[in-house]
């Protein structure tokens, strides 16, 4: 009779989800929406230099810190990834990132392809999911509807978009924001099956799967 298989002593680490996309693909509506579904998955706060929104809240959707601190924090080595957008700058702390995964807690990241790239150089565990604009002239009146840019921004957005664009085969998953809800369902199938792999639900299922083997 082949010997029964192992079982992990402790449950693994939470998972990192990464997800990216063009400005004004809907990423944030998305993310947003898959959050208030699934209460085990939690959002990692990024910092950034830009200026605070209306309605947005220090510590909750950022970490709103200045130029030199933000400098200051490179040079430390806080952060796990870091970009440069539009004159201004987003980073993750890396301690905070690793402390919340080390304690069981699936965490989602929402970042540019650039800094998802840095993520999975030291992360390579880390799911990757692309968001998609069903098309550019989409991605436009999209863009145009939020009614905050200027025809220059909105064409600097367009082009910088284009490039984002051709960094799709670098993520796990692709995920066409067409319709909302069924993008929305797509994220969150994306979150269960990798919840449903082998060695976590091994990590969860071992007592029961034990007692069947030894039976």
């Amino acid at each position: 009779m082949p010997a029964a298989p192992a079982f992990p002593l402790t449950a693994s680490q939470g998972l990192l989800f990464v997800v990216s996309a063009p400005s004004g693909a809907g990423k944030t509506s998305l993310v947003a929406a898959l959050l208030k579904r699934d209460p085990a998955l939690s959002l990692s706060v990024s910092y950034t230099t830009r200026a605070r929104r209306s309605g947005e809240i220090d510590g909750k959707h950022y970490h709103f810190v200045d130029h030199q601190r933000f400098e200051q924090m490179i040079a430390e080595g806080a952060f796990i990834e870091y970009a440069r957008v539009f004159d201004n700058a987003y980073g993750t702390a890396e301690s905070s990132l690793r402390e919340t995964l080390d304690g069981g807690q699936d965490l989602l990241l929402e970042i540019d392809w650039q800094g998802a790239r840095q993520v999975r150089e030291r992360f390579p565990q880390a799911v990757s999911i692309f968001i998609v604009p069903p098309s550019l002239s989409a991605l436009e009146e999209r863009l145009r509807g939020r009614g905050q840019d200027s025809d220059e921004v909105i064409g600097e957005r367009m082009a910088k978009a284009c490039h984002e664009l051709s960094h799709w085969d670098e993520y796990d998953y692709l995920v066409v924001n067409d319709r909302f809800e069924q993008a929305l369902g797509d994220l969150g199938a994306i979150v269960k099956a990798e919840r449903l792999r082998r060695p976590r639900q091994a990590a969860r299922e071992q007592d029961r799967l034990r007692s069947m083997l030894d039976a």
